[in-house]
């Protein structure tokens, strides 16, 4: 059973299905913000236990195929290192979960700050999405819009 579940992630299948995998988050942050479903499973460490198996799945698969670790650190050298790192498809998808993690991290965070200071889920909804599809720019908007809710400007909360 289990090798036929290795042969059917490939890097493409697993690409969709972490695509289609983090849209129900996303979809219970903006229009469920305060329910208990998103409290105890957005908002918590459950989807990034699951898109980190993913990672770890990705991992062992590219060790599997020798794929080269060390030159993931040539990325730090140059740009031109760095490009050539996303033309393999095992880096791209490792990169990709990295940001669909960290992405989804910070909407939960948005959201819980958002409660405490009793922002607006409409108003909420917009940095949201931004930070879905552009995460700093969204972060960003947010924190303009903490901004007029907090009365301050915290650089270190």
């Amino acid at each position: 059973m289990i090798e036929q579940i290795f042969t059917y992630f490939t890097i493409e299948i697993l690409y969709f299905w972490v695509n289609l995998g983090v849209l129900p988050f996303w979809l219970t942050l903006i229009f469920f913000p305060q329910s208990n479903f998103t409290k105890y499973f957005v908002t918590s460490i459950f989807p990034i236990i699951l898109l980190g198996g993913s990672y770890i799945f990705v991992l062992y698969k590219a060790y599997l195929n020798t794929y080269d670790f060390d030159s993931n650190f040539e990325l730090y050298l140059s740009i031109s290192n760095l490009s050539n790192l996303f033309t393999s498809n095992t880096f791209l998808i490792l990169f990709w979960i990295h940001f669909l993690s960290i992405n989804l991290f910070v909407g939960g965070w948005i959201v819980r700050d958002s409660q405490k200071l009793l922002i607006g889920k409409i108003l909420v909804a917009v940095p949201l999405i931004i930070t879905y599809l552009i995460g700093p720019l969204g972060i960003f908007i947010y924190w303009l819009i903490r901004i007029f809710y907090a009365k301050s400007i915290n650089l270190y909360e």
